[in-house]
């Protein structure tokens, strides 16, 4: 990469012209095509889609595990003048036919399964649904676009869900110049080259995931994109095609801390990045002892905004709690409840400004107009911010530190408390390898605490000696009143831990 990120936009299809001739692209199960075949392949889909959609603007959804079509599709529609929405592959027939129906799709590119699944009205007027083999088969015999796209880098490019575990899913517009400064932004910090072999387990309809293919492109990388049923696979995949480039969140950390790692499955590792949640200090030092030459990059971010910090791999061991600072393109301000920027130390509302900042919320002005607001008067940038609604205070060095969600803080007897205070003193015992801190409805405390944990591999007696060893630990108020084990947490479809799928269950 050269010195300093690039901060001209361009239409996101261009990300596939970086890559040298014969280098390889995209490593599919049965084939690698190389950066002139990426080319090519991208060039007859985008003919086949201009022609079956022929209106810029409208909407193309793709609902597949990932391959070939899953890989192009954002660029591709791109290059036809489309907008993409990618849908998760776990997403049921509902959540899908949801998606479809607020996006207003024309065209639905999916697996012949899940085609199948849909019933009369779940698809859109005048919308088309192709399975992906028949999609495969008639774009290979398209007529190309092979003139990248000229279009408006501040044109709507794609559409992205949020998972929906909170309420009705909400759709993030993203613009070319969204996700083409955040693939330069990350190709940048990562020191993303040529040589790089990124491996894609996370899904391509969460910002995290797509841009592990966006940004592996803006080098002239490789992606292997991958869907994993065990994390037995990843370690294989690692294995096998020499990755340099792996990105996860903290559930499949831990689970991939968990297996017994061979050398040529870590030998090449270059970089790990994980985002979705903080780690800890444990899953940082397994992560270490599993791969010793890999750097490690903790990163934060908000689909509304992508990405907003990155912690430099070298202050990793010595502040391993911190979010770090901005990365290229973003501004960040810790705002205090009087609109301030507050002081070094002091708690306020992390707020994203700059040119990564999303258009806002498909349809929504409602929803929109509470989370895209003006920037506050501080801000270099100006424009929209993202108030993101979690709680952060920067010290006097410069770095980020996350204190909670402002809706998940839980209010007990008066005091206000942080979750993530209670987990990370839970999983501090050695005894819990993943926790979550809840506040139920109580009449006398207001909220009491409740801890829902799974406990380490070998734990002696974790359900004894837990709560002995928090009592020591925590201040009376924050102590759990009740704590419920469980075998195995559940996941949203990004493969995050579904707090809200937890809250339900415990009625908190």
């Amino acid at each position: 990469m050269h010195a300093a990120p690039d901060p001209k936009p361009r239409p996101l299809d261009h990300l596939a012209t970086f890559g040298r001739d014969e280098d390889p692209a995209l490593v599919l199960r049965r084939a690698t095509l190389s950066h002139r075949e990426l080319r090519e392949r991208l060039a007859r889909l985008s003919g086949w889609l201009r022609d079956r959609v022929p209106q810029t603007g409208a909407r193309v959804a793709s609902w597949a595990a990932k391959g070939e079509l899953t890989c192009l599709m954002p660029l591709a529609a791109a290059r036809a003048g489309l907008v993409h929405v990618p849908i998760n592959p776990l997403l049921k027939r509902a959540q899908a036919a949801h998606i479809l129906a607020d996006c207003g799709a024309s065209l639905l590119l999916g697996t012949e399964a899940r085609v199948k699944t849909l019933e009369d009205g779940d698809l859109p007027d005048g919308c088309i649904a192709i399975g992906e083999k028949a999609a495969l088969e008639q774009f290979s015999r398209a007529d190309p676009v092979t003139e990248p796209s000229r279009g408006d880098p501040d044109g709507l490019c794609a559409i992205l869900y949020t998972s929906g575990s909170t309420g009705r899913p909400k759709g993030v517009m993203l613009s070319h110049a969204n996700l083409w400064l955040g693939a330069e932004s990350v190709a940048h910090y990562l020191g993303l080259g040529a040589d790089d072999v990124t491996l894609a387990v996370l899904p391509l309809s969460f910002d995290y995931g797509q841009n592990q293919l966006l940004s592996a492109w803006r080098a002239g990388g490789a992606v292997v994109p991958l869907d994993y049923l065990f994390p037995r696979d990843v370690m294989k995949a690692c294995a096998q095609y020499g990755v340099t480039t792996l990105a996860a969140v903290p559930p499949l950390w831990v689970q991939l801390t968990e297996l017994d790692w061979s050398d040529d499955a870590t030998a090449a590792m270059r970089r790990l990045t994980n985002s979705g949640g903080a780690l800890t200090v444990d899953l940082v030092r397994d992560l270490r002892d599993i791969f010793p030459r890999a750097r490690l990059f903790p990163m934060y971010g908000l689909t509304e905004a992508f990405r907003s910090t990155y912690l430099d791999p070298g202050l990793v061991d010595s502040h391993p709690t911190s979010m770090g600072t901005a990365i290229p393109f973003a501004e960040i301000l810790v705002v205090d409840d009087e609109g301030n920027v507050a002081a070094p130390g002091e708690e306020g509302e992390l707020v994203h400004c700059g040119p990564l900042v999303a258009h806002g919320y498909w349809q929504d002005e409602i929803r929109t107009s509470e989370r895209f607001k003006p920037a506050p008067e501080a801000s270099e940038y100006g424009g929209t911010a993202v108030w993101s609604g979690d709680r952060v205070k920067r010290e006097a060095d410069g770095l980020l530190y996350f204190v909670g969600r402002r809706d998940a803080m839980i209010k007990s007897a008066g005091n206000r408390i942080s979750p993530q205070e209670i987990e990370d003193a839970a999983r501090a015992t050695g005894l819990v390898a993943e926790a979550v801190a809840l506040g139920v409805p109580d009449e006398r405390l207001g909220h009491a605490v409740h801890l829902v944990a799974r406990a380490e591999n070998g734990a002696g007696n974790p359900e004894k000696d837990l709560p002995r060893i928090l009592k020591r630990h925590l201040p009376n108020f924050m102590l759990p009143q009740v704590i419920h084990w469980r075998d195995a947490m559940p996941l949203n479809p990004n493969g995050k831990i579904d707090r809200t799928a937890l809250a339900r269950e415990i009625g908190a």
